[in-house]
């Protein structure tokens, strides 16, 4: 088993991602792991090597704008869900992912779960970790002052913002060792910062969420949620009654864990993830 970093051009952006290549492949499809704000594809190596240790080939991406996939300016990209599901298409295609499962988490990872309901017909398996899914859910005030003129202009350039945010989402110190490379793209370019910027003025989760609520409520395929239930963003209770309204959907609680469960609790999160992507589709 190894993971190895890769970039693809697929035409019209340039994409970096990591891939788990089992050294004895199952037989299920590829799973494709989507982060959210203001991550990147390294929170989920610890779920790549689990992965790739029970036979599943698995590939992160960097969102465009974030990580080292490419940040064009927003004449030439316009960092809306609507522009980020088009390249995710784009993506998926090129790495002919003709069948697949999709992993989501956070802020911006709700584009996978809209990639979904919109293409069922290639989507094996869902599996969303504390994402934006109901009307109810509201950009964290973090977020939101990434938004405001000249506050956010500031805010996203600096790179202790991951600090800050990973650290105040999770609940939990993230190592030096991570946030190092979470925060190297910020030293490297203030175009990071500009597309943070510009991607989470323009999520407009009021527009997106009922969309996502009712394809939820309506989805036939197996899909897992996986919930820190002390998320101070995203409070549980919606979730649980979206669960309640479709049999399909399954709901594991992880009680300590908070916004970004994978960073802290990736064993607990394996133990339930894994099973779920093996059993048999009736």
């Amino acid at each position: 088993m190894k993971i190895t970093d890769k970039t693809v051009d697929t035409g019209k952006l340039e994409w970096f991602y990591r891939e788990a290549v089992p050294e004895s492949p199952n037989d299920k499809p590829p799973i494709l792991l989507l982060h959210g704000l203001p991550s990147q594809s390294y929170t989920w190596l610890p779920i790549l090597n689990q992965l790739a240790d029970n036979g599943f080939q698995a590939i992160a991406p960097d969102w465009i704008g974030s990580g080292l996939s490419d940040k064009p300016e927003k004449r030439d990209f316009a960092y809306t869900p609507q522009a980020y599901l088009e390249a995710l298409t784009d993506l998926i295609n090129t790495l002919k992912l003709d069948r697949l499962s999709i992993v989501v988490q956070g802020y911006l990872a709700s584009v996978g779960i809209q990639y979904a309901l919109q293409n069922s017909d290639r989507i094996e398996k869902l599996v969303i970790l504390n994402t934006p899914l109901t009307p109810t859910a509201k950009l964290p005030w973090p977020m939101t002052q990434w938004t405001l003129p000249f506050v956010g202009d500031m805010a996203t350039q600096d790179p202790l913002l991951i600090d800050r945010t990973l650290e105040g989402g999770s609940g939990f110190v993230v190592s030096d060792e991570k946030l190092d490379v979470y925060r190297r793209p910020y030293l490297k370019t203030s175009a990071v910062g500009r597309a943070l910027m510009v991607t989470t003025k323009n999520l407009k989760l009021a527009k997106a969420m009922p969309e996502i609520e009712s394809g939820l409520k309506s989805w036939s395929k197996p899909a897992l949620i996986i919930w820190g239930m002390l998320d101070p963003w995203l409070v549980a209770e919606p979730v649980e009654q979206l669960v309640k309204a479709n049999s399909q959907l399954e709901l594991i609680k992880l009680p300590e864990a908070k916004h970004y469960p994978q960073e802290h609790w990736p064993d607990e999160i394996g133990a339930v993830l894994i099973p779920f992507l093996r059993r048999q589709v009736v």
